[in-house]
């Protein structure tokens, strides 16, 4: 983006917000539209940045695009066994358990064998966690790769996906804390794996409620953990992103933005009215601060985009602030000594790579991968890349004695990768 256009969209989001904000006191039908824009920019995971094209262009072809990827999309329709747990409010966490059925052992040897070696891989259970207005199932393509190899547990974070809306949030109207999502962790891990060797891996937020378990729950992780995945997260200093703007934009977006959004939020059936009315511009938005290539499988773009349109906005403005009072810095040397794996997109513009290269200077054993042309969702815009190195950080953990490459989806190739 070149600086004059950088300022034009500083101003943009700046007047946005501003005339969000005078919406707040009243004139919310008016007010729609912008409504629409300041939902998108932090529903993807960003505080600010529009991606001002494809506004006008097209769109009764791309709408009728929409609901073409809608119906014949592949992705996010495996399903496991479904579970609940309940957090320490009360809140009720799903989750789904991909097992090795036992049914199933002779189909899955070879697959087994291409993945990991000839030998079995031990009993081990990988625990996935999303991120922000994600879902369980934004780890498809891993969840393919990995089926019926070792078993898994992917679960919604509470307020996503089949989760239940958060008690405290809901009853006592308090936004949500990374330390609180730790918890949940912890309570889904009683659930579904009472006992045996855990593998963590996170996402974005789902990295930092990892690490939050770390803090409040060291005895675990010593006693039980076996290796580490953070995939473009954050220890900490969030405050700091600029998510590819100019100064100026930054600072008028974070000025405004939380009385926005608890303004929005308090009128959340309206809003997603208007939220509705700039679905191009909502797909523009995730686009830009989703994916790295401009090539993108437009059924994967999709893909995305349903997720985090699912996402009410009154459940994005009460998890808004915990980033900025994120700090988990010191909970990361609870995973001294474990196998982990750091992995980020170098053009991630919501969780900049720089801050998964501090995660990994601060664990000098760790495995740190950046992948050039990616961005915040790399396990969705480089599937293969990210499993491979899963299958890898599952080798090192001593799951498996032995890792390979997987070079497509749902499937493996037979060349061996590092031990």
């Amino acid at each position: 983006m070149s600086e004059s256009n950088a300022e034009a969209v500083a101003s943009a989001v700046a007047s946005a917000t501003e005339a969000a904000t005078e919406a707040a006191a009243g004139g919310w039908r008016r007010a729609t539209g912008i409504a629409g824009v300041a939902i998108g920019v932090v529903a993807a995971g960003a505080a600010a940045g529009v991606a001002i094209e494809r506004l006008t262009v097209g769109r009764g072809m791309r709408q009728k695009a929409r609901l073409a990827l809608d119906s014949a999309g592949p992705y996010g329709g495996l399903r496991g066994n479904p579970g609940k747990a309940y957090a320490d409010d009360g809140t009720e966490l799903y989750y789904e358990v991909d097992d090795v059925e036992p049914a199933a052992e002779s189909a899955l040897t070879r697959r087994r064998r291409r993945l990991f070696g000839r030998k079995e891989p031990a009993e081990v259970t990988v625990v996935f966690s999303h991120g922000y207005c994600l879902n369980q199932d934004s780890w498809h393509f891993q969840r393919a790769a990995l089926r019926g190899v070792v078993r898994t547990v992917h679960w919604d974070q509470r307020s996503h996906g089949r989760s239940a809306r958060g008690v405290a949030q809901g009853r006592d109207g308090r936004p949500v804390t990374i330390e609180e999502l730790g918890r949940d962790l912890k309570a889904v891990i009683d659930a579904a794996v009472p006992e045996g060797p855990i593998v963590l891996v996170g996402h974005s937020m789902g990295g930092m409620t990892v690490m939050a378990l770390a803090d409040a729950f060291p005895d675990l992780v010593r006693e039980r953990v076996v290796g580490v995945a953070l995939v473009g997260t954050s220890s900490g200093r969030l405050g700091e992103v600029n998510f590819g703007l100019p100064v100026a934009g930054v600072n008028a977006v974070r000025r405004v933005l939380p009385s926005v959004l608890k303004a929005l939020g308090q009128r959340a059936e309206l809003v997603e009215k208007g939220r509705r009315a700039t679905a191009d511009l909502f797909a523009g938005i995730i686009k830009r601060y989703s994916f790295a290539t401009r090539d993108v499988d437009p059924a994967v773009a999709r893909f995305a985009e349903r997720m985090i349109e699912s996402t009410p906005i009154d459940v994005v403005a009460e998890y808004y602030p915990a980033f900025n009072d994120h700090d988990k810095t010191e909970a990361l040397a609870h995973f001294a000594g474990l196998p982990v794996l750091v992995l980020a997109g170098v053009r991630d513009l919501v969780t900049p790579s720089e801050h998964s290269e501090a995660i990994a200077g601060l664990l000098p054993d760790a495995e740190l991968v950046l992948v050039p042309d990616a961005g915040h969702l790399v396990m969705l815009e480089h599937p293969e890349l990210v499993t491979d190195r899963l299958a890898d950080l599952l080798a090192r953990a001593g799951a498996v004695p032995a890792a390979a490459t997987v070079d497509g989806y749902g499937s493996t190739s037979s060349s061996a990768g590092p031990g």
